[in-house]
């Protein structure tokens, strides 16, 4: 059973967007499934590189568009961002260093900001983008 099931109201309203969320989601349902069949922690450092990697690509697309229209939220979204990525990366150069394991609580944390931050941070900008052409 994955992780995080996808569902409509996830999505924002901007195609691009909400097929980057989707990708997101999928990633962190691979990682969960190869923790929960016993890959070994090559499998799971390349799979957490991957959705570390996608998300950093994930919020330059949003960033840019934010930039691009002077989104009011900007500076805000951007600081949850950098926060998230600092977190991550964190974690993730403990990992490689075998200072820590990749265990459910990671996992969990990873889904529940993605979840909170989609239905709460990123849906305020759908309306936003889409006013400026963005759909």
């Amino acid at each position: 059973m994955p992780l995080m099931q996808w569902n409509d109201s996830f999505t924002v309203g901007v195609a691009e967007i909400d097929a980057q969320h989707k990708n997101l989601v999928s990633y962190l349902n691979d990682l969960h499934f190869a923790m929960t069949q016993g890959k070994g922690n090559s499998i799971l450092q390349s799979l957490l590189a991957r959705l570390v990697a996608y998300t950093q690509v994930h919020f330059e697309t949003e960033e840019k568009y934010m930039k691009q229209w002077n989104y009011p939220g900007y500076v805000y979204h951007k600081g949850e961002h950098e926060a998230f990525v600092k977190k991550v990366a964190d974690f993730k150069a403990k990992f490689e260093k075998g200072q820590s394991a990749l265990s459910i609580d990671i996992l969990i944390f990873l889904k529940e900001w993605v979840f909170n931050h989609i239905l709460g941070t990123d849906k305020k900008y759908g309306p936003f983008f889409n006013k400026h052409g963005l759909k």
